[in-house]
Order: structure tokens, then sequence, then C-alpha cells
């Protein structure tokens, strides 16, 4: 009997990364693409398990084509259970509107959306070796509220949402295709050792959450995991941000 099996756009650090070691944990197949190839290596030295780790673009046709062909060597013929397309920019600022250029905007679009469809085309042959694959795409809040001077993050994961639903109609029922939408998820404790950060939140940080805490990347992967076995849930997008974006803030 095959190992289940995960492949994780942007697995290098971040949500990503902890995806990667909640899922060698499991005893999964555990494969992904980053640019990173430092945060690469770490996890190869870090993870005990059987990994796929490519050094590639997600948003970049050619670099997926090649990695989906090594996806389907890797798996020798079994089924993947799961694509995460988690890749993306992780820094929303994109400055005043009118001093935005076309290129800067395709950026975001490019790393979190196009990534997104490019993955989701690619894996597809993979996915329906088996009966039930599913589909998770990390969007955020920002794709329904926003802060100022995010337009092409906020724009990116907007299109994330939409293509979730549309994605989860075409392809069902053998495929299952669901968003999460992290909030304020600290993520600096989970880049490569060069960049990594040791955070201690304010009260303040703290009391913006019902929930009571700022979010953990292992949220993420719970949530994912959920989904998994979620078999009557598709083309929904999930909120974990711990309650933030049901509190009304107003400045006193």
């Amino acid at each position: 009997m095959s190992k289940n099996s995960i492949f994780i756009t942007g697995i290098g650090n971040g949500i990503g990364r902890a995806l990667a070691v909640f899922y060698t944990q499991l005893g999964w197949k555990v494969a992904g693409i980053d640019p990173d190839g430092e945060a690469l290596a770490e996890l190869r030295e870090g993870l005990d398990g059987d990994l796929l780790l490519i050094a590639g673009d997600a948003g970049r046709e050619a670099d997926v084509i090649d990695t989906a062909d090594r996806l389907s060597e890797w798996l020798d013929g079994a089924p993947l259970s799961c694509l995460v397309n988690n890749a993306g920019i992780a820094d929303p600022y994109a400055g005043p509107l009118e001093d935005l250029s076309l290129a800067d905007f395709q950026r975001w679009i490019d790393a979190s959306l196009t990534a997104a469809f490019l993955c989701s085309r690619a894996c597809l042959p993979l996915l329906r070796r088996g009966t039930d694959g599913c589909i998770v795409n990390i969007s955020s809040t920002r794709a329904v509220m926003s802060e100022p001077d995010c337009f092409g993050y906020a724009a990116a994961k907007g299109g994330l949402d939409a293509l979730t639903h549309a994605m989860a109609v075409s392809l069902g029922p053998d495929i299952r295709v669901n968003a999460i939408r992290p909030g304020w998820i600290e993520t600096r404790n989970w880049q490569k050792e060069t960049e990594r950060e040791k955070v201690d939140h304010r009260e303040k940080d703290k009391a913006q959450h019902p929930a009571g805490r700022v979010g953990r990347p292992a949220d993420i992967a719970d949530t994912v995991h959920w989904l998994l076995g979620a078999g009557f849930v598709t083309g929904q997008a999930i909120n974990v941000d711990g309650g933030m974006t049901r509190k009304m803030i107003y400045e006193h």
C-alpha cells in the first residue's frame, strides 16, 4: 500500500516549512518547490523522511513542468494525495498606488495566483491517479479586507479565493478544492536559520484576537489536515485568524 503524499509550494520557510515538518512527522511522503536553495538544504538535513525538495519558482511555467515530471517519477505510479498552493510574496505592502509599477503588481499576482493555477494544472494527472485528491490554496484574510497599500497582494489572494470555487465546481467529485485564509500567523521563527527571529508578542497584539493569541503555522497545518479528512467540504474559504476579522476595533 502506497504512502500518503503531499506537494507543498513555498516549502522553504514559514507556513510551508511548518507543513513539511508536520507531514514528515506523520510519515507522509513530502515534496515541495521553493526558490530558496539554502532553506531547502536545511530541510533536507533536518527532516527524516521520504523527501523531494526542488529549487524552482512555482510561478514560472517551465519550472513547474519540470517539477511535475520529477514529482511523477518520485511517486512511481502512486497518486498524489494533496497539493498545497502556499507560494507567495510574504510582504504585502506596495506603497502608494500612483507609484506602483505594472511589473511589481504582476509579481504578487504571479507568485500566488499564477503559481496556484500552474501547479494545480500540472498536478491534476497525479491527483487523478486516486479517487480522493485534495487541493488546498493558502489565501489570506486580505482577500476580503484590507490595510492601505496592499493592492497586488490583496488582488492575488482574492483571485485565489475565486480560483478555489471555480476549481471545486469543475474538478469534483474526484478532487476537492478549498482555501484557507490565514490571519496574523507568526512565521519569523519558522524561517531558515540565517533569518530566524525569536518573537515576543505584546499584550495588545494578543488582545486583537478573541482567541487570545497570535496565530502559529501549526494552526494552518492543523486546518490543512482537517480539510483532508472533511469529505463533504469543497469550494470553501476558511478564515483561520483567531477571530480577529470578527472583532470591531475603534481608535480611541
